[in-house]
């Protein structure tokens, strides 16, 4: 068994530096947003709160959230549930191919395909056109005044959207809770006279309940949170996006701080009920050994209905994709020309190369580089502090500190960026970090805090696989603290700290809340703000730049994580166990 030592006083130093940190970049702006909404005129209130239930227009706003996060769980739901049994249970030539492809959604946030699908299935988009052409539509129907709105004013494309991005999510979860199954007690139920149907709602289904919960509640409250995609739909009636509108007047309007507290409640309470729900009943496996799951070969109509599914699935789910890169290669002058071709006549990469000389993009990926770099740096020396004490020091507090680091795991960014926005410009102790005059403090520590999870689970299991008597034999051989450091442990976690590093710095290259939100001035945007920014532009001009855009944020995650992958090989999907 590893031992572990008690502080010295360097180490001490080191403790008290990383829980300021997180005291003053964590804690102290949830702080600030439970007293901001709670305490008014010097006094305790819920006013704000009232407000919420008795002032229709804030309570629309409630009630379009809740239907929002439902309807995306309902639908990941239904995606999901036959995907992984599908891949889990069946075994059909192709299947490690589509296991792979299932991922593609998530290399991209949702509210730049949002773009392309906006204007794929916008006035003179193909669907229309294609429609026209085919004498399915009439071209006199194809007008602002009644155009069939495909997306129900905005509703139906997040849902779409946020569906498409998040049904991976529920997929890993239910999969491996579904690979878990005992397949003797399947077995037994059979031999009792179970029917195939009554064996999944009464034995397969119960025991997937976990894994079920644990994706369920990450695509409701991701969806629930979600600022980008309601944006670019204009769907502006959900609690993130008052959010992010009332940022500009926080100090008049204070309003918003009772949003953000409901949001936040929201999110623990259901990770509350979550945990209540899946400890209330047993779902260990009796006298299990080493048992590998249930697998049919499928044949007939089953592998003929797997490839349909399957295939229709996957078209869909890289529409978005498709969309925006078509975009990206269609010459401006195609919108001139509206309802004549479903397929733009000629294709360019001009604006691939403007991506790297427009004022309003090029700056943007020097800054996303820039804050992205910083932030993973920060990243990485607060996770090695905060992992080294719990896997290497005696301390009373260790559960407090590894919940504490953990805690951006289950705060949307937008309550994060809120909070920052209010305890950062409203004092005069932070002044220095006040977001309205210099943000790029203030980016690259909220990109370090919010992705720090990632970083720490990484080079947390990194540490518990190394055994603690390398790096006691190199003391006793004379090593100094920092030479057993630098030369024993470092180069063992290596491969932690690398996967750990990519994810970080990818995932921040592409964070939409907190860019959108403290990035207030055009001059510090990254590239998720450029990118609504120049979606924003009259007339549709930004679009095929803000496209093009996507793609160079795109293919830069996807070598991130194939690095990662590379890096960690299937250890990768450890980083995210909480």
């Amino acid at each position: 068994m590893d031992r572990k030592h008690n502080l010295t006083p360097a180490s001490g130093f080191l403790l008290l530096l990383v829980s300021a940190y997180l005291l003053v970049f964590l804690i102290y702006p949830l702080l600030y947003v439970f007293k901001s909404a709670l305490w008014i005129e010097g006094r305790f209130s819920l006013q704000f709160f009232a407000n919420i239930v008795t002032d229709e227009t804030q309570r629309i706003l409630v009630i379009n959230s809740f239907k929002l996060a439902i309807s995306v769980t309902l639908a990941t739901t239904l995606v999901s549930l036959p995907l992984a049994y599908i891949l889990t249970r069946f075994r059909f030539p192709g299947r490690g191919v589509f296991q792979g492809l299932i991922l593609i959604p998530m290399i991209m946030p949702p509210f730049v395909g949002a773009i392309g699908m906006k204007q794929l299935f916008g006035l003179y988009g193909s669907i229309n056109t294609f429609l026209v052409q085919a004498n399915l539509v009439d071209l006199a129907d194809i007008v602002p005044a009644s155009f069939l709105d495909w997306f129900g004013g905005g509703f139906f494309g997040v849902v779409l959207l946020s569906t498409l991005h998040l049904y991976p999510i529920m997929y890993l979860n239910v999969s491996a809770s579904l690979a878990n199954v005992d397949p003797s007690l399947e077995e037994a139920a059979e031999n009792m006279g179970a029917s195939k149907t009554k064996l999944f709602f009464t034995i397969t289904l119960p025991l997937m309940i976990p894994g079920y919960f644990a994706g369920a509640i990450i695509v409701f409250i991701w969806s629930f949170t979600d600022l980008g995609t309601p944006l670019i739909f204009d769907y502006y009636d959900v609690i993130a996006v008052r959010i992010f509108k009332q940022v500009s007047d926080i100090n008049v309007n204070p309003s918003g701080y009772a949003l953000v507290v409901l949001i936040i409640t929201l999110t623990a309470a259901c990770f509350w009920v979550s945990k209540r729900m899946t400890a209330s009943r047993q779902y260990a496996m009796v006298g299990r050994g080493h048992v590998g799951s249930r697998e049919n070969e499928a044949v007939g109509l089953t592998r003929w209905f797997i490839y349909a599914f399957m295939c229709g699935l996957g078209l869909l789910a890289v529409l978005p994709h498709l969309s925006i890169i078509m975009i990206s290669l269609t010459p401006d002058a195609s919108f001139l020309e509206p309802l004549e071709d479903i397929f733009p006549k000629q294709i360019t990469s001009s604006h691939y190369g403007d991506v790297f000389q427009h004022e309003d993009t090029f700056p943007s990926i020097k800054n996303s580089l820039f804050y992205s770099v910083f932030s993973t740096i920060l990243a990485v020396v607060s996770g090695l502090l905060i992992s080294f004490f719990l896997t290497r020091k005696e301390l009373p507090f260790k559960n407090l500190l590894d919940s504490v680091a953990m805690l951006p795991l289950a705060l949307p960014g937008v309550a994060i960026a809120f909070g920052y926005v209010g305890s950062f410009s409203s004092t005069t102790i932070f002044s220095f970090l006040d977001p309205r005059e210099n943000p790029v403090a203030l980016l690259i520590i909220g990109y370090s805090v919010r992705r720090l999870p990632y970083m720490l689970r990484s080079i947390y299991a990194g540490l518990q696989q190394t055994s603690v008597t390398y790096e006691e034999a190199s003391a006793n051989l004379g090593a100094t603290s920092s030479q057993t450091l630098f030369k024993i442990t470092f180069p063992l976690i290596a491969a932690n700290i690398i996967a750990g590093s990519i994810l970080v710095f990818s995932f921040s290259m592409l964070e939409v809340s907190e860019s959108l939100i403290l990035a207030m001035k055009d001059e510090f945007a990254p590239i998720t703000k450029a990118i609504y920014n120049l979606s924003m532009y009259p007339g549709g001009e930004g679009t095929f730049l803000a496209c093009a855009l996507g793609v160079v944020g795109m293919l830069l995650l996807i070598f991130c994580l194939l690095v990662a992958s590379r890096t960690l090989g299937g250890k990768l999907g450890e980083i995210f166990k909480i």
